[in-house]
């Protein structure tokens, strides 16, 4: 049977080297080929609405009206009336509790929820519900409930208790953050839930070992690097808070966040470089902290879970 080295040697001139593959051919052993143009439309949609805003913001904050070309950022830490310090202080004390809860809240939730049991559609409906809510109508929500004429405040005055001032401070911001947030958070862990091939556990089963032994070295290790993913989506989601921190809030005292000091040197101020220098600290510091968890989730598990979720 003939093959296609030997039919080219037979038509190659003795003692003459075979042809050299075109540019394409060569192109395409290195993974280079017309499919890369697939790549495109997502190209322009990442510089068009990210990175090209991103550059203008960022030579935006480095030419302000005084101090220099980092007096933008300056102000923004050392002006009094910044509170630079203090915002950033705010958005993580906000940001990191409300992520954690979030994340660990859906844990045994989503642990749950990999069974198959009657009602776990509504179940599931009823805890994806608040994604349908925004932060408006979850607002509207939380100061009905616990506003000072609320139903919780009305219930505790049956018992001469009260009121409790559980919004327009740091809890009603708090609240608001882990109702909208926790339905990404379950969803997500969820999903990388179901992809633990149950198996897995059935034999450590039949090894003798118990809920909580299956849980805390099967599941756990296996659920971890998406843990720290989930953890990342819904901090850079609590991070950016700003409605929340001004319908249920204080924003010039204790839910003072970066997020409407930026607002601020902008609507009010009419300080466009201060603004950008604002949102750009807000950036850095987002990634700073995602730096840091992603860093830990390379030393997590790689591999595949096995499941078909």
């Amino acid at each position: 049977m003939s093959s296609p080295v030997l039919d080219a040697e037979r038509h190659t001139p003795q003692g003459n080297p075979p042809p050299k593959p075109s540019l394409v051919h060569r192109l395409a052993e290195h993974g280079i080929d017309r499919t890369l143009l697939l790549l495109v439309p997502g190209l322009l949609f990442v510089i068009v609405l990210f990175i090209y805003p991103f550059l203008y913001g960022l030579n935006l904050s480095l030419h302000p009206n005084k101090g220099g070309v980092f007096g933008a950022y300056q102000a923004f830490f050392t002006d009094p009336e910044m509170r630079g310090w203090d915002s950033l202080w705010i958005t993580m004390k906000l940001a990191l509790p409300a992520a954690l809860i979030n994340v660990i809240a859906s844990i045994p939730l989503a642990y749950m929820m990999r069974r198959n049991f009657r009602g776990k559609r509504l179940l599931t409906t009823i805890l994806v519900v608040p994604i349908t809510l925004g932060t408006v109508l979850t607002a509207e929500g939380l100061l009905n409930f616990f506003g000072p004429r609320g139903w919780f405040n009305r219930f505790l005055g049956l018992f001469d208790i009260g009121p409790v001032q559980l919004v327009q401070n740091y809890w009603g911001v708090l609240w608001s953050l882990i109702i909208s947030g926790f339905p990404f958070a379950f969803l997500l862990i969820l999903s990388y839930m179901s992809g633990i091939d149950p198996s897995l556990e059935a034999a450590a089963k039949t090894l003798g070992a118990d809920w909580k032994q299956r849980f805390r070295r099967i599941i756990m290790p296996l659920l971890a690097p998406g843990l720290a993913t989930t953890f990342c989506l819904t901090f850079v989601l609590a991070f950016s808070v700003f409605p929340s921190a001004i319908l249920v809030g204080d924003p010039s005292g204790s839910t003072r966040v970066v997020a409407y000091v930026a607002y601020n040197a902008w609507g009010q101020m009419f300080d466009y470089p201060l603004a950008s220098a604002s949102a750009i600290v807000m950036g850095v510091v987002e990634m700073l902290v995602i730096g840091v968890v992603l860093m830990l989730r390379s030393t997590m598990y790689k591999g595949s879970t096995g499941g078909k979720g």
